[in-house]
């Protein structure tokens, strides 16, 4: 045990190449078959553990005393950074819960608390500030627009968001789509963010507001690559016999891309297609079971071989 803390320390010590900044959750999630309340969850904490498999990665969150402390030894035990965790006394953590419909592709929201998330002044630990690619997840726009000025120069930042913001604070996601080189979106929200029912369409709009490239998400159908030079690439996702839960599938994804850019080092056509079946892979596993669960029982050689498995299904 004595050992174990202090690789975890050690782990700690290294330079961040990737911080990302979001929510670290208590879901509740339903679904026509099982019902797991308040599990370990969170935008931040399902792209954080997928990036993990790539490269050394820190996580900025805000959690209420009410989060068990195994959670975060959990996010540990994984090789990520945890110091950017505030954790306010007293404060209930973000909880999220939702229902899903007998495909597992529709979700309801049935109740989204804040909690310690509203009015949060982010900040990050001096060591963070030198991460070279920073993962806005769906979070506050306000907050991720604000938590920018304290990184130095990253090489590549990335956003998300959802409904929530979109439909509260729709300035301040533009706002925050012109400070990033990239958008990772789901296809209902970016019909709904732009107000198009076109996907290339909604791609175009998102990044003549700044960004380089738009992801935009299909659930079980993949996902499409849009670049600000015409590029276009359309995947499909990995086929599975069973899906448990798809609550963590898109921030896994988003993990799992930046995770191989970071790994990579580059970020041309070539690395950013393989970066989107990295992501495909990596949201794969986080349907296998409920919340983070899979995400945390898998190795990078798990990981690497459902890559290559991917590879040979898609070829003919």
């Amino acid at each position: 045990m004595v050992l174990a803390s202090i690789y975890l320390e050690s782990i700690n010590d290294f330079l961040s190449l990737l911080t990302v900044f979001g929510t670290v959750a208590l879901d509740t999630t339903r679904t026509p078959f099982r019902t797991e309340a308040r599990i370990l969850g969170g935008a931040a904490t399902f792209a954080s553990l997928s990036s993990s498999i790539f490269t050394q990665t820190s996580i900025v969150a805000v959690v209420g005393s009410d989060l068990p402390a195994e959670h975060v030894r959990a996010l540990q035990a994984k090789g990520i950074n945890t110091k950017g965790i505030v954790t306010i006394e007293g404060g209930k953590t973000f909880h999220y819960d939702s229902s899903f419909d007998y495909d597992l592709s529709n979700r309801t929201t049935n109740k989204t608390e804040l909690g310690v998330v509203a009015g949060f002044n982010p900040v990050i630990p001096d060591e963070y500030a030198k991460s070279e690619y920073v993962y806005l997840a769906n979070n506050d726009p306000k907050q991720n627009i604000k938590i920018l000025q304290h990184f130095d120069s990253p090489k590549m930042v990335m956003c998300d968001t959802i409904e929530f913001w979109i439909n509260g604070s729709r300035e301040d996601v533009e706002k925050m789509i012109g400070m990033t080189d990239g958008v990772v979106i789901n296809d209902n929200e970016a019909r709904l963010l732009c107000k198009e029912a076109n996907l290339s369409k909604c791609a175009k709009k998102i990044m003549s507001w700044g960004s380089k490239f738009a992801i935009i998400k299909k659930g079980e159908h993949g996902a499409v690559l849009f670049t600000n030079e015409g590029a276009v690439f359309p995947s499909a996702a990995f086929f599975l016999d069973e899906i448990v839960d798809p609550t963590g599938a898109g921030d896994s994804f988003a993990g799992g891309f930046l995770g191989h850019i970071a790994r990579k080092g580059r970020s041309d056509f070539a690395a950013m297609k393989e970066a989107v079946i990295y992501g495909n892979v990596m949201g794969s596993f986080a349907v296998e079971d409920f919340g983070v669960k899979r995400l945390l029982a898998i190795t990078k050689d798990d990981v690497e071989e459902r890559y290559r498995k991917y590879c040979n299904l898609v070829q003919f």
